[in-house]
């Protein structure tokens, strides 16, 4: 097991400001929720859930793309 599969990261500005690795997708799909309740409501903000694993594949972000 990779522990540091998953990766949270949240920006403000286009500058990385916290971070998380989680083993476990469920844990860290619940982070990158967690982070847009706690974190998301600041202009600039931007939080993205990565699988290093699998090439640091985007698997989620926020605001989304099409925004």
């Amino acid at each position: 097991m990779d522990l540091q599969r998953f990766h949270v990261t949240l920006s403000h500005s286009g500058r990385p400001i916290m971070h998380g690795w989680w083993p476990d997708l469920r844990t860290a799909e619940r982070k990158f929720a967690a982070w847009i309740g706690e974190r998301g409501g600041k202009d600039g903000a931007r939080i993205t859930l990565v699988d290093e694993v699998d090439g640091g594949r985007l698997l989620k972000s926020w605001p989304d793309e099409d925004r």
